[in-house]
């Protein structure tokens, strides 16, 4: 489904009649179907939601927002997801940029939230070393987002619908195929630092991490652990970013265990 928020095409692919809601978040410049094999685990027993972020999904195709965003106004989009849905208290599962919308999410409208999965979770700014520039580092962790992965050895557990996504989205990427407007609002996205609203979140927080992450490294992880009131730190060891996909059963175990136990 389609959904006009914040003058801006919102795509939604949704699953699951019953149970409790629960909202997907796909990492920068990724789509929906990132998550499938985490909608597939999770439709059985929950409603199921999953957002292509605008300028992001469809392979980088969806539609841009109006103007550049940064990570309060795609907080505010999801939150307006929730509602419209009608997914409220909805638990989270968010991969990279997604957790920083969830984080923003969390600290600011409680009453949203119920359970959170972050894993690769960004937020947190790294400390700068010597005399980069601005564009310099724009530069650096956008090649970054677009070259996070080895395709010689993408997740052998994968389910192959996820693993031809990814080879054709990781495949062709390129920094100078962004358009300038997604440009501006990686730039808006990057230069907000979350660690203060990290105390503020009341949900309680899965913390999924790859030992050897780099884009997001695990010292991240153990700071989310220590700020966050209610959060627990899993270390899937050998796995990078996106740990989620390179170990997807060990982390659909581990997600369906913490999302379900406990709930009719």
């Amino acid at each position: 489904m389609q959904l006009e928020i914040r003058g801006a095409t919102v795509d939604v692919t949704t699953s699951g009649n019953t149970g409790r809601g629960v909202l997907l978040l796909h990492g920068f410049m990724c789509s929906a179907q990132m998550m499938s094999s985490v909608q597939e685990a999770l439709c059985g027993r929950m409603r199921v939601a999953a957002i292509d972020f605008p300028g992001h999904g469809k392979n980088g195709k969806s539609a841009p927002p109006p103007k550049p965003w940064g990570v309060p106004d795609y907080m505010e989009m999801t939150a307006e997801v929730i509602r419209r849905l009608n997914l409220a208290p909805c638990d989270i599962v968010a991969h990279s940029f997604g957790a920083r919308v969830a984080i923003l999410l969390a600290a600011t409208y409680p009453e949203l939230v119920g359970r959170m999965i972050l894993t690769g979770a960004a937020g947190i700014k790294k400390p700068q070393t010597g005399g980069a520039t601005m564009k310099q580092r724009v530069y650096k962790g956008l090649r970054g987002a677009m070259n996070l992965m080895d395709k010689t050895r993408l997740f052998g557990d994968l389910p192959e619908k996820g693993r031809e996504a990814l080879v054709q989205k990781f495949g062709s990427a390129d920094y100078k195929a962004l358009t300038p407007e997604m440009r501006k609002t990686f730039v808006k996205i990057i230069s907000q630092d979350l660690t203060d609203e990290l105390p503020r979140i009341k949900a309680p927080t899965l913390l999924y991490w790859g030992a050897e992450d780099t884009e997001t490294p695990l010292w991240m992880g153990k700071m989310m652990e220590e700020k966050i009131p209610d959060a627990g730190l899993v270390v899937q060891e050998g796995a990078g970013h996106f740990a989620y996909l390179e170990h997807n059963q060990a982390f659909l175990r581990i997600a369906k265990n913490f999302l379900l136990e406990g709930r009719a």
